[in-house]
């Protein structure tokens, strides 16, 4: 690893925790990502800049060091290694935890992908399915089978975009066509970019030595009405990805698979009792710098590239990166 725990500790302090350039137009934020619009300036086109802030419980609950850069550099690989499968909105990344983008019309849908059952929340396919549950997002589940257990086929779960501050729903095709949020045809051409994006995903993972648990993916429309990819796709942030040697045995012995995602956090904060519900407790410097190490971890085992960390102060590279000053 090119960062060292002391390194991480250090960077704590310094961690993008927001953006306020003013520069680049109209602030539009959200969770984790802020992008800005100017169409005078740059006509079609988006910028994003991608936090440090850390996600859990569709909540925001802290900072981890370099989080940005790891998210917006495994955002690109993705882009790039799929480009030729499906189209997406990246045009370029002047800055580590920067995106130029192309503007697009975003779909009131979250299209999630699901190879397990397993999760943690109150909304996972393993919390219902638990609960007793057989029908999930308007798939038939059979009885009998165990927590992490490999499904006959990825499923696609979709849920709606929720604002801010709010919990995302799970749904399902009939209901969200029959609610008019989207239409049948453009469903399911969404549908079939989502199933190609993780059989890819699926199959590059296990070259890696990894198994592509879930994940979800956003799309929108772009102006000629064309379904392309937008956000981010396979990152730590987005995905479940648990290591492929030892998941057998992890299965066998009915333990949680090793993972190399931000369900470490997600975990933490379930043993302090916390499931998405009022205030956060304050993620530990520990903690920090754990979830730091293990997304860089990620990175590199994902990407099969050295992680190149940039230890400047975020917001004044940025800036520079930008031409803002």
């Amino acid at each position: 690893m090119s960062v060292d725990r002391k390194q991480l500790e250090a960077l704590c302090e310094t961690t993008l925790d927001e953006t306020l350039f003013s520069g680049l137009g109209q602030r539009i934020t959200g969770k984790v990502r802020d992008s800005y619009l100017d169409p005078e300036r740059a006509p079609g086109r988006r910028t994003i800049i991608v936090s440090d802030r850390v996600s859990c419980f569709d909540r925001v609950v802290g900072t981890i060091p370099l989080k940005g850069q790891v998210l917006n550099q495994m955002a690109a690989f993705w882009f790039g290694q799929t480009k030729d499968l499906v189209r997406n909105h990246l045009i370029e990344v002047p800055d580590p935890n920067v995106s130029i983008v192309q503007e697009c019309k975003t779909l009131p849908v979250e299209f999630v992908m699901r190879g397990y059952l397993t999760g943690s929340t109150s909304t996972s396919i393993w919390t219902a399915y638990e609960r007793g549950e057989r029908v999930y997002c308007g798939h038939a589940l059979p009885d009998g089978l165990r927590r992490h257990e490999k499904l006959a086929e990825p499923l696609l779960t979709p849920t709606t975009k929720a604002d801010q501050g709010d919990h995302d729903a799970l749904t399902s095709r009939a209901a969200l066509i029959e609610s008019g949020a989207i239409s049948e045809a453009l469903y399911d051409e969404a549908q079939s970019i989502a199933q190609r994006l993780f059989a890819e995903g699926t199959r590059y993972a296990e070259k890696q030595g990894l198994i592509l648990v879930d994940t979800k993916y956003e799309m929108g429309l772009d102006p000629e009405g064309n379904v392309i990819v937008i956000d981010e796709i396979h990152t730590p942030d987005s995905s479940r990805y648990w290591q492929l040697d030892s998941y057998a045995s992890a299965l066998a012995q009915g333990e949680s698979p090793a993972a190399i995602d931000k369900e470490y956090v997600r975990l933490w904060l379930g043993e302090q009792g916390y499931k998405g519900e009022g205030t956060p407790p304050a993620l530990p410097l520990e903690v920090r710098v754990t979830a730091a190490e293990r997304y860089i971890a990620a990175f590199e085992q994902v990407s099969g590239q050295t992680f190149e960390p940039n230890l400047e102060v975020p917001s004044e590279r940025i800036e520079r990166s930008l031409g803002l000053r």
